[in-house]
């Protein structure tokens, strides 16, 4: 089992995930938008039903992005002081394992797919 992992490794890590939470922020922000013209166009009780899931699994997904920010931050954090505390040979030194932050992303990224296809089928109905 990997205990550690290079500095740098997790530093790049960190600014590839939090690149890839902001772009699902910045998607979630589209699809509300669309949700929007849907429910305006579309005053059918079973479409509006629809709407609100859709509207509700937005804020979920939204809710687990602040979450998932929020620890990579903090880990970031950690490794800021790590190299402030003792900055010789940072290339070469190694942090605990990020493997949990990982498999939040993977997992994140792959439900927030799964959502983003279903409404895509959703939206070519109604839109």
């Amino acid at each position: 089992m990997n205990t550690g992992e290079k500095i740098y490794t997790q530093h790049a890590d960190h600014t590839e995930w939090m690149s890839k939470l902001k772009f699902y922020t910045d998607e979630i922000s589209i699809l509300k938008g669309r949700l929007g013209e849907i429910a305006s166009k579309n005053n059918q009780q079973d479409v509006l039903a629809q709407v609100e899931h859709f509207q509700n699994q937005l804020i979920v997904q939204k809710n687990n992005i602040d979450e998932i920010s929020h620890t990579i931050k903090l880990d970031e954090s950690a490794i800021e002081k790590e190299v402030n505390k003792n900055p010789v040979a940072v290339d070469h030194r190694e942090m605990p394992s990020h493997s949990k932050e990982k498999e939040a992303v993977d997992a994140f990224e792959k439900n927030f797919n799964e959502l983003r296809a279903e409404f895509k089928t959703f939206a070519a109905k109604w839109m």
